[in-house]
C-alpha cells in the first residue's frame, strides 16, 4: 500500500470495519461460559450483540448442543438462517475450517477433508464470503501463549493442548484453485487468509493468472506458529506488498490483539477480535467477551476520529457479490500493476 502524507489523518482514511470472532472454536464453553454461545438462539444472538456493538463482519463457527464444534453443513445453514434474519446486513464470514476442534478427548485437532471443504460453496443460505487458506502451513496456535492464558481452562490438558500444538492447515494449490472457482459460481467472496507475505504472494499470482477475478480481501495472520509474526516489521513488509485496491483487515491472538489491532486502525486498516482470538483484558485480570472488545476498539477508533463503517459501508468496500470478467479488470480494480506485455513495465505502470 502506498502511505501518502497525511495518511494518519481521518479523514483520509476508510471507516473502520470491525470482524467479529465469538464463536470460539478451540475452546469449550466451560472456559468461558459467560460469553461462549452453545444453543442456536444463543450463537443467534451473539451475532446481533456483535452487530450492535460496531461489527459488520461476523466471522461464523458453529456448536453443537454439547458444546463442541460443528461439523455438520445443516448447522451451518441454520445458523447463518438465523443471522440472516436477525441481522441481514451484517457481512457473514464463515471459517473455512469448518471447525478444527478435535472430534474427541485427545484426538488431533484438525481441519476437515478437500471434499467437505469445498461444501461450504454449497451452503443455503449462502454466506458473503468464505475464508480461503493459501498453502499448507503449520498452525501451532499455542505459540504466542503464556501460560496465564490457558490457566483454569481445557488446554490445561496436555493431550488438547498438544492437539492444537501439533495442527496443520491443509491449503495445496490443486485445492485452492478447485474451492475458489466453486466459491466463485455460487456468488461468494473469498476472503483470503494470509499467513505471510508468501501467501499473499501466491494469492496475487492467482489472480494474475486468472483463477480468482475478485475483489482483493484479506486478512494478515499474525500468530506465530508457522504464521506471520505480531511485530511492525512483519507487518510493514506484508503491508507494502499489497495493493492500495485491496481490504485488509489483521489478525493477531491473546495479548497480541489488542495493540496489533490499534497499529492497524491508526494506519487505516481493519481490524478483528472476539473470543476465538482471546479470552482476557490487557492486564489478564478478567476475561472479555467479545462483545465487550468491539466496545474497546470503537471506542479507540473514536477517539481517533476514525468513524466505524456501517453495515453498508462494509460491503461497499468489500464490494460483495462483485466479480470481474478478466484479468486485466481484475488487476485493475485492485490496484495491482498490468500483466507484463511483452516488455519490462515499472512498478507503479497501470493500464491505460
Amino acid at each position: 500500500m502506498n502511505f501518502l502524507d497525511g495518511h494518519l489523518f481521518p479523514q483520509n482514511q476508510q471507516p473502520l470495519i470491525i470482524t467479529a470472532a465469538p464463536y470460539a472454536p478451540s475452546w469449550i464453553p466451560s472456559d468461558f461460559p459467560e460469553d461462549i454461545a452453545v444453543t442456536m438462539e444463543e450463537q443467534i444472538q451473539k451475532a446481533v450483540d456483535c452487530y450492535n456493538a460496531g461489527a459488520t463482519v461476523l466471522h461464523l463457527h458453529v456448536r453443537e448442543l454439547d458444546g463442541k464444534g460443528s461439523k455438520r453443513l445443516s448447522k451451518f445453514n441454520e445458523l447463518i438462517a438465523g443471522v440472516r434474519a436477525r441481522v441481514p446486513d451484517m457481512i457473514i464470514q464463515v471459517g473455512g475450517s469448518i471447525s478444527f476442534a478435535p472430534e474427541s478427548e485427545g484426538a488431533a485437532a484438525k481441519w476437515l477433508s478437500d471434499d467437505t471443504r469445498h461444501m461450504l460453496a454449497e451452503l443455503d443460505p449462502k454466506p458473503d464470503q468464505v475464508t480461503v487458506t493459501v498453502n499448507t502451513s503449520q498452525m501451532n496456535i499455542l505459540e504466542q501463549f503464556d501460560h496465564r492464558d490457558i490457566v483454569g481452562s481445557s488446554m490445561e490438558d496436555p493431550a488438547v493442548f498438544n492437539a492444537y500444538k501439533e495442527m496443520t492447515v491443509p491449503a495445496q494449490p490443486g485445492w485452492v484453485e478447485e474451492h475458489i472457482r466453486r466459491l466463485t459460481a455460487a456468488g461468494i467472496q473469498s476472503e483470503f487468509q494470509c499467513y505471510n507475505i508468501n501467501s499473499f504472494e501466491s494469492v496475487e499470482r492467482l489472480i494474475r493468472r486468472g483463477i480468482y477475478k475478485g475483489p482483493l480481501v484479506m486478512n494478515w495472520v499474525a500468530i506465530g506458529g508457522g504464521m506471520d509474526s505480531p511485530s511492525i516489521y512483519s507487518m510493514a513488509n506484508f503491508v507494502r506488498a499489497v495493493p492500495d485496491g485491496a481490504v485488509l483487515t489483521v489478525e493477531s491472538s491473546v495479548l497480541n490483539v489488542l495493540p496489533v489491532n490499534t497499529i492497524g486502525i491508526a494506519m487505516g486498516l481493519h481490524v478483528r477480535c472476539g473470543t476465538e482470538d482471546t479470552l482476557w483484558n490487557q492486564t489478564r485480570t478478567e476475561k472479555m467477551g467479545t462483545v465487550a472488545q468491539i466496545e474497546q476498539l470503537v471506542r479507540i477508533s473514536r477517539e481517533m476520529s476514525r468513524p466505524i463503517a456501517t453495515a453498508k459501508q462494509a460491503r461497499e468496500m468489500c464490494r460483495i457479490g462483485v466479480f470481474y470478467d478478466t484479468v486485466e479488470e481484475t488487476l485493475q480494480a485492485n490496484g495491482f500493476a498490468p500483466n507484463r506485455n511483452g516488455a519490462q513495465q515499472g512498478f507503479l505502470q497501470k493500464a491505460a
